[in-house]
């Protein structure tokens, strides 16, 4: 039988829910600041919910009238492989085509190699490189174009 997962609108608690169960962001980013980023900007926080639990996210941001912003996102270990995140991601492109948005950007890292190829495959093309110091924690700009195939 195959596992049935709610996908809603939710809060940044239930965003930081997930994330205590993600091992990789050893640096958690405080409710704090995504309160900050998030405030007076157009935004949407998806949430991925299995038995009524949260266990994934994806939270983004208009970086400007016709540009959306996939700022950060996750899901919990023990679900992994299962599509939720091209889910998340799916819906995050039709809400933003919706809003009126041309294009989608995001920002990963090479020691996600998981979401660098959930991106390529996904039609994100690469558009930029910050340097960080070291291969691990140097980001590559990503941006998708939106339009109605």
């Amino acid at each position: 039988m195959k596992t049935k997962f709610n996908f809603y609108i939710g809060t940044i608690d239930d965003a930081l829910t997930v994330d205590d169960s993600i091992p990789e962001f050893v640096q958690k980013t405080p409710k704090e600041k995504l309160i900050e980023r998030l405030k007076d900007k157009k935004h949407l926080v998806l949430i991925a919910a299995h038995n009524n639990k949260p266990i994934a996210y994806k939270i983004g941001y208009e970086l400007s009238e016709t540009e959306f912003y996939s700022w950060l996102g996750g899901v919990s270990i023990d679900y992994r492989k299962l599509g939720i995140a091209t889910e998340l991601r799916e819906q995050q492109e039709a809400w933003a085509l919706e809003q009126g948005y041309q294009a989608i950007s995001v920002k990963s890292m090479n020691r996600f190699p998981a979401m660098l190829q959930l991106l390529l495959s996904s039609g994100y093309q690469i558009s930029g490189y910050e340097d960080n110091g070291s291969v691990d924690n140097s980001k590559i700009h990503f941006v998708k174009p939106l339009n109605d195939k």
